[in-house]
């Protein structure tokens, strides 16, 4: 069979690496079609319809994968701010005061934006002052038919790193709750109890271009070249980044975001101010000693 030819296999590595169009892909999108072909080839094995995964023969190395978040994209409070007020002015009147709401539960309480598509009103614990709380059960990913498990736009998922039925607590500050009160007063919700929804019900589809608008209103102009908050999903980043440089505990952090501690500190190991200071400081005590 031509796959058991590690020149082919090796044909087919590199072909992993260019876009449609004839431009190198990211290194992330390469190891995930990498990890897709090696899969193929080990089930071709495991029905004998190769001898051995021919991958493990070729010595083909992926480019590196950026696992550390740039803390240039971080956004401090004031900038936060500014980017959800601005997100108010963009596109049409609904759309736009909308949207603030699911910007902010990516700032002020790290939602991945496939869980801010899921919030439910019954979720949502929000006091008339004080602390709330969201509780979150599922998960609803935009992705390309053809690639769900239903056939639709949106999957239905449990949580990332999660068991099927697992939820996650997060408490939220009483500048979000206040916003989702108003959300909920001036939007109401989904049929469904969903919190986000377009002005005919359905699920809330790409928000890139309505970021993108927000940040040349809120931005200066260096900025707005910059990587500062380029994605909606950097409002995560922040939003972690923030908890661990006010010093809560990792573990805590980890919890609230849906990370293990171990991903925790590795990816946003650059985001933590201070750390160079402070070890600077104690290599100077030592070299005084």
């Amino acid at each position: 069979m031509e796959l058991e030819k590690p020149r082919n296999v090796r044909l087919a590595l590199d072909a992993l690496t260019l876009r449609l169009d004839g431009t190198s892909a990211a290194a992330t999108t390469i190891h995930r079609k990498r990890s897709v072909f090696y899969n193929v080839l080990d089930y071709a094995a495991e029905l004998e319809e190769l001898s051995a995964n021919s991958l493990d023969r070729v010595k083909w190395k992926p480019p590196k994968v950026a696992e550390v978040v740039d803390r240039r994209v971080v956004v401090n409070p004031r900038q936060a701010r500014e980017l959800l007020a601005a997100v108010t002015y963009v596109g049409r009147p609904w759309r736009g005061r909308h949207l603030r709401a699911f910007f902010a539960c990516m700032y002020f309480a790290a939602l991945r934006p496939g869980e801010v598509k899921a919030l439910r009103k019954d979720g949502c614990y929000l006091p008339v002052s004080g602390w709330g709380k969201l509780t979150l059960s599922r998960s609803r990913p935009q992705s390309n038919k053809r690639w769900t498990d239903s056939g639709e736009a949106f999957d239905d998922r449990g949580l990332k790193h999660r068991a099927e039925n697992d939820t996650r607590s997060v408490p939220i500050p009483p500048e979000l709750v206040m916003i989702l009160r108003e959300h909920i007063e001036e939007f109401g919700t989904a049929a469904d109890g969903r919190l986000f929804r377009t002005a005919t019900g359905g699920m809330i589809y790409d928000t890139t271009h309505t970021w993108a608008v927000a940040r040349t209103l809120a931005l200066t102009p260096e900025q707005v070249v910059s990587p500062l908050a380029a994605r909606p999903y950097d409002l995560r980043h922040g939003a972690v980044s923030l908890w661990l440089n006010g010093g809560v505990a990792a573990t805590e952090v980890a919890n609230r975001a849906g990370h293990s501690v171990e991903v925790l500190l590795r990816v946003y190991a650059k985001c933590i101010d201070g750390g160079e200071e402070a070890a600077n400081r104690r290599i100077d005590e030592a070299l005084a000693a």
